[in-house]
């Protein structure tokens, strides 16, 4: 068994724990991770952009307000303040829904051309200020930069995706059955949208749906995680020099104390038209019922429990490589991660071989911003101990780790491979959001079919085989609104992206996710001489 245990020691000379509530600024030891680098920072970390970047109040009609009150934002690597930022709570979300709803009644007439220019130049300005956009992320977030990168390309791809999506919201003639009229579908804006986004995306996640809801002529109010303000403070600023009008895109970034409170105000106001939300099954399911009272368009993007099948007949390289991308992106932090891994008996031990090297190869914990981390925190220590408690569980049933399996200190934990792992262990039953790679021995497609279907979400599935007729049996009968053959990674600004059963209610990006900020009208045009 390889093991990762490393303390860690403040520069206080004290060791950490969850009860000193923060940390103090790491210094080296003589400690160096089984991964094969340095795990402890040897040096302090300064998030170095553009000041016009690092907003830190609200952005409501085009302007930035303050609140009675501020909270911090803390690097999850080190536990240090990056910057305070002001509170907002249900009487600055109610100036935002204001602002917005008298915005929408000149943005919706905008032509689609025009909203499509402004979208455009967003988008350009996002790819312009890429850097310093990533390192907002990985200092807020904590993904290494290679990643914080990426996502920025991949939330700029919404914003040029949409623009010109914008030209292509096409209503219909429909023939009538009576000779004296016409039948008309036409397409119109839903109005102000509430955006309530997550902290593990906090570029993508926004532009997602934004960049839908400004082409379709909605106006929007933005409330980020409260992990992750700065990002989405970054992403007003950039929208200003866009000369995307006032009151058409707002953000009021609030503690985690104020958020259901101004979560209360976005998802009630009769003025909001529509609620898009991306998080939790359980937070999904109280916003919902907010949104009921007033019969509101919701959009839902909730939990995933991803299973990832490899049959005999799989590519065990391409699998292994699927297997490492699917798992490990942001530390295990995304909701399309896989939770379960289904291998196939004949190619168990060999698959369960090569990804444990794999792992040992490519796996480096430490600080987003240095150039060798491929693996950064977690969002808090709360997350680290969640994956802590499902290792537990799952040894005390019976499972080997035959890599990491240790809680480091602060957020950060291990990846863990686990062996021998069954369908009554915790991991199995409940997201992870963590670095933790269960592996569950299968014998039959019928058997793994099973066990993937046997949750209550629906979000992503992959599947590994190079038996055609299989792949087509297996995709068309897992319970899910994704599905990746031979690949870890699906997720593009082109495809649709959504799940089924308790995780959720419409579809994002591609050619559907402008129609979840469009209303259909039908204009019967009668009385003609034809």
């Amino acid at each position: 068994m390889h093991t990762y245990s490393i303390p860690l020691e403040t520069s206080c000379g004290q060791s950490y724990s969850p009860a000193m509530g923060s940390f103090c600024h790491l210094r080296s030891r003589c400690l160096l991770s089984q991964f094969g680098l340095p795990f402890v920072m040897h040096r302090q970390y300064s998030l170095d952009i553009s000041a016009q970047l690092l907003r830190t109040q609200g952005y409501v009609n085009g302007q930035w307000i303050n609140a009675p009150s501020t909270f911090p934002v803390l690097d999850p690597a080190t536990g240090e303040e990056i910057a305070n930022v002001a509170d907002c709570g249900p009487a600055e979300a109610k100036l935002a829904v204001d602002a917005a709803y008298k915005a929408f009644y000149s943005w919706k007439h905008h032509t689609v051309k025009e909203r499509s220019v402004l979208l455009r130049k967003w988008y350009d300005l996002l790819t312009l200020n890429k850097k310093d956009l990533a390192k907002l992320i990985t200092f807020e977030c904590g993904k290494p930069m290679k990643e914080s990168l990426g996502e920025i390309a991949y939330a700029a791809g919404f914003l040029e995706w949409f623009s010109e999506e914008a030209r292509r919201v096409y209503g219909d003639v429909v023939p009538s059955a009576a000779k004296d009229r016409k039948i008309l579908l036409l397409k119109q804006p839903v109005g102000v949208a509430s955006i309530i986004t997550p902290w593990n995306f906090p570029s993508a996640m926004i532009t997602r749906k934004v960049g839908a809801a400004l082409a379709a002529g909605c106006t929007v109010v933005v409330k980020p995680a409260e992990d992750t303000p700065l990002s989405a403070l970054a992403l007003a600023e950039l929208a200003s020099q866009a000369g995307i009008p006032a009151g058409v895109f707002n953000v009021v970034p609030c503690s985690r104390e104020k958020t259901p409170s101004v979560g209360t105000v976005l998802c009630t106001d009769p003025l909001v038209g529509k609620v898009s939300f991306t998080g939790s099954t359980a937070t999904g399911k109280i916003l919902l019922k907010h949104a009921a009272d007033t019969v509101k368009r919701v959009s839902m993007e909730l939990g995933g429990h991803a299973p990832f099948i490899v049959f005999d007949s799989a590519d065990v390289d391409k699998a292994v490589t699927g297997a490492m991308n699917s798992k490990f992106r942001n530390s295990g932090q995304t909701c399309v991660c896989s939770n379960r891994f289904l291998v196939q008996s004949r190619i168990h031990d060999h698959f369960i071989e090569k990804l444990g090297k794999a792992m040992d190869a490519e796996l480096r914990l430490g600080h987003g911003s240095d150039p060798n981390t491929t693996q950064g925190p977690l969002i808090n220590v709360r997350a680290s101990e969640k994956v802590e408690h499902q290792v537990m569980d799952a040894v005390s049933r019976g499972a080997k780790v035959l890599r990491g399996g240790k809680r480091l200190d602060g957020s950060f934990h291990q990846p863990t491979l686990l062996a021998d792992v069954t369908t009554d262990m915790l991991c199995t039953r409940e997201e992870t959001f963590g670095p933790l790679l269960p592996v569950i021995r299968f014998n039959t497609e019928e058997e793994a079919l099973a066990i993937a279907n046997a949750s209550h979400v629906g979000l992503a599935g992959y599947l590994f085989s190079q038996d055609v007729s299989q792949i087509w049996r297996v995709a068309e009968n897992l319970e899910v609104g994704m599905v990746g053959v031979n690949e870890g990674l699906l997720s593009t600004p082109e495809a649709s992206f959504g799940g089924v059963k308790q995780s959720g209610l419409g579809r994002e990006g591609s050619k559907y996710g402008i129609e979840e900020y469009l209303d259909v009208k039908y204009m019967c045009f009668g009385g003609l001489t034809l």
